[in-house]
């Protein structure tokens, strides 16, 4: 089947073609770049959509939709650097009928570790929660904030009180992000865990772009 996609190449500007556009999670940029840098990727543009659409999953598909619409004339491919990240399949659903591909795997976590990897273990996790390095640089702004314990510490042991440990998928090593998410463990109540991913199936996924 030709895609929307391709059907586009034709009318592209001169300085389109052979570009990629990733259209991405605010949250996966510092990420993207660094893979871009390291392996000479010039031939990838970024455009990031906020981060925070992560705590409203039901809009993510939507401005995923008039991302692609805004940019679409500009470029020869276009790439959904975005998982299923709570969209219930919609997100998939939409960007199958846009023609446009995206990363798999139902969430960052997932993709980060290895989509195959997460899935080994997920059923002897499900008290587990997991934080990334974009996540524990922003625990206050996405994590504590959103579910106001700043306000209501006392909803702690309500809302957390069926998990039993903090995972930290790090990207990184950095040892003030290992401090800061073990710190975000003790405020929860959780034993404290550290995995070490790298970019995972995210880098699998742009190389393949």
């Amino acid at each position: 089947m030709i895609s929307d996609q391709s059907l586009t190449v034709a009318g592209l500007p001169p300085e389109g073609r052979g570009r990629v556009l990733l259209i991405a999670c605010g949250a996966l940029a510092r990420e993207i770049l660094a893979l871009k840098a390291a392996n000479g990727w010039d031939h990838l543009d970024l455009t990031c959509l906020p981060a925070n659409l992560h705590l409203y999953p039901e809009r993510i598909t939507a401005a995923v939709e008039a991302a692609v619409a805004k940019h679409r004339a500009a470029y020869e491919t276009i790439y959904i650097v975005y998982a299923d990240c709570g969209t219930g399949g919609q997100l998939q659903a939409k960007c199958a009928e846009l023609g446009v591909e995206m990363v798999p795997g139902p969430h960052c976590y997932a993709f980060f570790e290895g989509n195959d990897t997460f899935a080994a273990h997920a059923e002897t996790e499900v008290t587990a929660f997991y934080l990334t390095d974009f996540l524990v640089r922003q625990f206050e702004a996405f994590v504590w904030k959103p579910m106001g314990f700043d306000r209501h510490p006392d909803l702690i042991p309500m809302m957390f009180g069926n998990y039993e440990k903090l995972v930290f998928l790090a990207q990184t090593n950095d040892p003030a992000l290992d401090t800061k998410a073990e710190e975000a463990a003790k405020r929860l109540n959780l034993t404290y865990e550290r995995r070490f991913t790298g970019y995972g199936d995210l880098a699998v996924a742009l190389a393949a772009v």
